[in-house]
């Protein structure tokens, strides 16, 4: 069939009218799509004044699809700081439902920034982020004088974080900068995303001098205020920021993984009280503080399951929490108080855990010595502390390790089983260079045994040094309980506190570092050497009495040696007798001479008179001795005062200074000679213990001195 001419230009017409009234109808929707989505940012930027104290402004906006919006700029300022720019980005793009939008409820989806930059900054007279921690409605002034509410700084904190997540975001070369008189922070973000709740992105860090490259990866539900975060570094570990600055530490890991399983605020009398449910995990994991140990303290994996609660001055991680070491596996109830006072509560109990287990989880850096040893059986551990700084003396504490069915199969680095045989000693000075090398045992002429040193002098250093040393098992807890008070009172480690069993193993097997790691480890491998038999009382007490510092470590020998190590250097260098021959004073001075034997000479005065604290020392353990029957009450009464020195040391000792000008070196009362609390740690009225409690095997008591 012909289309005729006219038919044509009837049906081309009609067409073009069709069009035309599209393009007219494509134009007005267009038109009126622009207009709602200016309305509709109008609307979002009226929110968003109206919640906070700020003023949005927002650039050309318009669909670069027909889903798709672009915003050419945008800034968030705070008003009463109009030229102090919080929040800039130089181009946003997002999803628009066009029906939300013709139905007046726009639904934004899909946002992307690019070339974003925000800047918290603060100063001495205020900040420009504050007003983003809102209070609540009703909410009384902050009273800080009962101690600041950590419940309820944080619960605002994590209600603004998780409120003001994005459902579907992605930011593209984000920086972030907080700048404050005492820290600063620049992160810079290549990429973060933020879709259906899943986290992805990679960051580059620098707090306070502190840079990192890390990756991020998890997944959040603002609703639920449960978030689950991996964070791992890109090429190497990540080290925290602000711990050094702090707390002079370093601490370091490769991937944390954090979880927050969800929240729960209670409003009381107090201000609130928060509880949070969650955990944390973290492989090679490692810490460094010169006061904890030489080198770094290192855990390979490590995590912490965590019922904390926060309120008005204090913290807690409650019953329910677990902490895993490996595979030691702890119970840890721990409560802090800021207010009235700081005060502590600790107790902590492990999970019974098999002995090769035990020490192949122990955290490298503090047991190195230990490492490699094996056991049959099982161990536990457990400690109770409570401390309030208020009143030091108030201190309580109880630490213990225990084992059922155990026994060592195999020793670590240390062989512990050397204090039985002849071992070389290797002595240094405070320098840390070596002074000297001896044998212990047989093989060195100089080597004394239990039997050929006088009763006086294991008598006196016994009670001066470790009163209970032959029915302990190598700790004395009051001891311990007293010199940690001193040191908390002093701020520093004033005193050791440590029994012979501690002394002997820090000189045989440690070094000289006032660590925490250093003790931790001396109480381990004390624990072993006691509770499994390895050496007996008198073995260990002779190895003691050999190995130990009596006098000036530049003193040489007409032989060539250096220093005065061991009971038969002290005997002649004192007194030119043998160890078997001291008598009552001379084993009292060697036995105050002990803690500080370098500062021996200070014992004297210009006249070769003791000095008064001497003599407090003399009449101190004496008294002692005489209650537990180890010297006559005649012994007491007729004790000189006067101490002949007939050895090398007399020539030594004649370069004492006057007392009125060694008063920075010379104590002036007893504290120097009381290294653990002597009369309150005794049962005065018993007689000296006769035999061993660790092996169950008998033991020879010291012998007592003539009548």
């Amino acid at each position: 069939m012909r289309i005729s001419p006219s038919t044509k230009r009837l049906i081309i017409g009609i067409l073009s009218g069709l069009l035309a009234v599209m393009l007219l109808a494509l134009a007005v929707f267009q038109w009126k799509r622009q207009q709602l989505l200016t309305s509709a940012l109008a609307l979002v930027k009226e929110r968003i004044e109206r919640k906070y104290p700020v003023i949005l402004t927002l650039g050309p906006a318009r669909f670069v699809g027909f889903k798709s919006v672009e915003v050419r700029g945008m800034s968030l300022v705070p008003r009463d700081a109009p030229t102090d720019t919080l929040l800039q980005a130089r181009r946003l793009e997002a999803g628009l439902s066009v029906r939300s939008l013709f139905a007046g409820r726009p639904v934004f989806s899909d946002l992307e920034i690019f070339a974003a930059r925000l800047t918290a900054r603060k100063t001495a007279t205020g900040d420009n982020y504050g007003f983003l921690i809102k209070k609540k409605a009703g909410t009384a002034p902050r009273d800080t004088t009962k101690g600041t509410n950590y419940g309820l700084l944080l619960n605002q904190a994590l209600e603004t974080g998780f409120d003001n997540v994005p459902g579907e975001v992605v930011f593209r070369n984000f920086y972030v900068s907080y700048l404050s008189p005492r820290h600063t922070a620049v992160l810079r973000l290549p990429e973060l995303s933020i879709r259906d709740g899943d986290i992805a992105g990679r960051l580059t860090a620098t707090i306070d001098s502190v840079a990192n490259d890390l990756g991020i990866s998890g997944h959040i539900e603002p609703g639920d205020y449960a978030l689950t975060a991996r964070v791992f570094g890109v090429g190497g570990s990540v080290q925290l920021p602000y711990v050094p600055q702090r707390f002079g530490a370093l601490v370091s890991f490769d991937t944390v993984l954090v979880r927050l399983d969800g929240k729960d605020f209670e409003d009381d009398d107090t201000g609130g009280r928060l509880t949070l449910r969650g955990s944390l995990a973290a492989r090679g994991f490692s810490l460094y503080h010169p006061k904890l140990a030489a080198n770094e303290i290192e855990v390979q994996r490590g995590a912490l399951d965590f019922v904390a609660t926060l309120g008005r001055g204090t913290l807690a991680l409650e019953k329910g929490s677990r902490v895993v070491v490996n595979k030691i596996v702890l119970n840890p109830e721990i409560a802090i108080w800021t207010k009235p006072s700081r005060a502590i509560n600790i107790n902590i109990s492990s999970e019974e855990t098999s002995a090769n287990d035990f020490f192949d989880s122990l955290p490298t850096g503090i047991f190195d010595e230990v490492r490699g040893t094996q056991g049959t059986g099982t161990l536990t551990y457990h400690l109770n502390a409570n401390l309030d700084m208020a009143n030091v003396d108030s201190l309580r504490f109880d630490s213990g390790l225990r084992g059922k069915n155990f026994r060592l199969t195999r020793f670590g680095e240390e062989d512990l089983n050397k204090l039985n045989t002849p071992f070389i000693q290797t002595v240094y000075n405070d320098k840390g260079d070596s002074v000297r090398s001896f044998a212990v045992g047989p093989p060195n002429p100089d080597f004394v045994s239990y039997n050929d040193v006088s009763p006086y002098l294991i008598h006196a250093i016994t009670t001066a040094e470790d009163p209970r040393f032959f029915a302990h098992h190598g700790f004395m807890e009051k001891a311990f309980v007293k010199s940690a008070i001193q040191d908390i009172k002093e701020r520093r480690f004033a005193r050791g506190g440590s029994t012979i069993s501690m002394q002997l193993v820090k000189n045989v097997f440690l070094t000289r570092q006032k660590t925490v790691a250093r003790k931790v480890q001396e109480a381990l491998m004390v624990w072993l050497i006691e509770n499994t038999g390895l050496a007996s009382k008198q073995r260990m007490l002779e190895v003691y009495l050999n190995i130990i510092e009596w006098g000036p470590s530049k003193y040489r020998w007409p032989s060539g040696k250096r220093g005065v190590y061991g009971v038969k250097d002290a005997a002649l260098f004192y007194y030119g007798k043998r160890p078997n021959e001291l008598n009552l004073p001379e084993s009292l001075y060697l036995a105050s001479i002990i803690p500080k034997p370098k500062f021996a000479r200070y014992s004297f005065d210009a006249y070769g008179d003791l000095r008064r604290s001497t003599r407090y020392f003399f009449r101190l353990i004496s008294d002692i001795m005489v209650s537990r029957g180890l010297i006559s009450q005649n012994d007491r009464e007729n004790l000189p005062y006067s101490l002949p020195l007939n050895g090398p040391a007399r020539q030594y000792m004649a370069f004492a200074p006057h007392p009125d000008t060694t008063r920075a070196v010379q104590p002036s009362d007893s504290t120097e000679f009381e290294p653990l609390n002597l009369i309150d740690l005794l049962n005065t009225g018993a007689a000296a213990p006769d035999a061993g409690v660790n092996s169950g095997a008998p033991e020879v008591a010291p012998a007592k001195p003539p009548k």
